[in-house]
């Protein structure tokens, strides 16, 4: 049994050792990086099952994110390879304090070629999360309806649907955009936004205004606001509250949504009430800031608990 199956795109993507222009840097180290990937390891290693559907180019750099992803365990029966098309490809820049710079190659990638079909209905029945981004929507109409086709498996099998919209603003190019987006936020039954994309949204930053359109949505069963190192906000029908953020030390920021994603829906796995399932995510999200690469600091969930219960770790 798989606990979450998400589905989207994940790139080969190209960090430079050092800061500054890319112009300067001569040295770059191979990662991989995709939001829906990324959650899927996070939840790998807090302990709970995950898969992934999607496709690769039949090339060098599909097998770079297959051996990886494999490594952590993600389930890839449902990954297709595809010679017709390349995979995606993302160059990363660092220029500044925390800042990162990201470019895209994924024009015309394996991913983007995604449709309904490629959907396997008894493997999506699996899980007991399906979750999604508004990435994949936006990479082509088929990927669009791909997207469509597994929120239908996911309602008529009563599986939660957990959304995070992950605006990309080069991927944005039209109003279009925005309303895939918003339609299937307004399907999922547990929505993870940052505090940035409500406003880009739906113009708000009032949280407690947020909520109460949230609450328009009978289906909106959780809902998470997250606003970086200022901590978040979690609530559900009844009530919200603040979560305070999780202390770190930051590198690089990239993958820390993805990271409280993961352990915002381990907590809701497991049953747990909603000030423990925000500490969870802010903790995860908060490790995973500490090292560059969208997941390598991702805690497991030993390394959750002993911060939640306020122990330290004794290493040798």
């Amino acid at each position: 049994m798989l606990d979450v199956v998400t589905m989207g795109e994940t790139m080969a993507v190209f960090t430079p050792a050092s800061r500054g222009k890319l112009r300067y840097v001569k040295d770059f180290n191979l990662r991989i990086a995709g939001a829906e990937s990324n959650l899927a390891i996070g939840m790998q290693k807090l302990g709970y099952g995950a898969g992934w559907i999607s496709k690769l180019g039949d090339d060098e750099l599909g097998q770079v994110i297959i051996h990886t992803l494999r490594g952590e365990g993600v389930d890839l029966s449902n990954v297709t390879i595809d010679a017709g098309h390349p995979t995606g490809m993302m160059i990363k820049e660092f220029t500044g304090l925390n800042e990162t710079n990201v470019y895209y190659y994924r024009k015309g990638s394996a991913a983007s070629s995604l449709t309904p079909g490629d959907i396997d209905e008894e493997y999506v029945k699996k899980s007991k999360i399906v979750h999604l981004t508004g990435i994949t929507p936006l990479l082509s109409d088929s990927c669009y309806e791909a997207v469509k086709r597994i929120i239908d498996i996911a309602k008529e099998n009563n599986i939660l649907i957990s959304f995070d919209p992950n605006i990309r603003l080069k991927l944005c190019s039209s109003q279009d955009a925005f309303d895939r987006i918003k339609s299937i936020l307004f399907q999922a039954n547990i929505v993870l936004m940052g505090l940035s994309e409500a406003e880009i949204l739906f113009n708000l930053q009032d949280i407690e205004a947020i909520f109460s359109l949230m609450k328009d949505y009978e289906n909106i069963k959780f809902l998470a606001v997250k606003d970086g190192a200022n901590g978040a906000w979690v609530g559900n029908r009844e009530e919200y509250l603040k979560i305070e953020p999780q202390k770190c030390t930051p590198v690089d920021p990239v993958g820390a949504g993805d990271a409280f994603n993961a352990g915002f829906l381990s907590g809701i796995l497991e049953g747990l009430d909603l000030k423990t399932c925000g500490q969870i995510g802010a903790i995860c999200g908060a490790l995973a800031t500490q090292t560059y690469g969208d997941f390598e600091g991702f805690p497991s969930r030993k390394e959750v608990l002993h911060i939640l219960e306020n122990t330290k770790q004794i290493h040798r």
